[in-house]
């Protein structure tokens, strides 16, 4: 039949709508926890070609691009940042300079927040290097 899914095709849908909203429920709580902490959101889910930022956020003379991962502990949160991830961020930060550059000067870093369930976000501050 025409224009029916499979049901192997349709739990891949109810899968990865349920990880979007995931990560959606996580971006806000991590939004939210860095406003708490004095931040500021400049953007969020930033894209590019290159590829996605979850959160631009300022406080004082420092711009953090923040990745925010959502898992079942801290530890598989951070481990979840593959260096594949770490090196689209960093390009998509370069853009996102490229376009305010008035703000490269200001001290610039990457962060993580790690979303647990049950727990208050754990923002760990320049959580990689950036290497060019």
């Amino acid at each position: 039949m025409r224009g029916r899914k499979t049901e192997p095709d349709r739990h891949a849908g109810a899968t990865r709508r349920a990880a979007y909203r995931l990560g959606l429920s996580a971006e806000g709580r991590a939004s939210l926890w860095l406003r708490l902490k004095g931040y500021r959101v400049l953007a969020k889910r930033y894209r590019t070609p290159r590829g996605e930022i979850d959160l631009i956020v300022r406080r004082g003379r420092t711009i953090a691009f923040v990745e925010v991962k959502a898992r079942s502990t801290r530890a598989a949160a951070l481990e979840a940042i593959t260096g594949r991830a770490q090196y689209r961020i960093v390009e998509a930060a370069h853009l996102w300079l490229a376009r305010h550059p008035h703000l490269t000067d200001f001290t610039l870093r990457f962060d993580a927040v790690l979303v647990t369930p049950r727990q208050v976000p754990h923002h760990v501050a320049n959580a990689w290097e950036a290497h060019r």
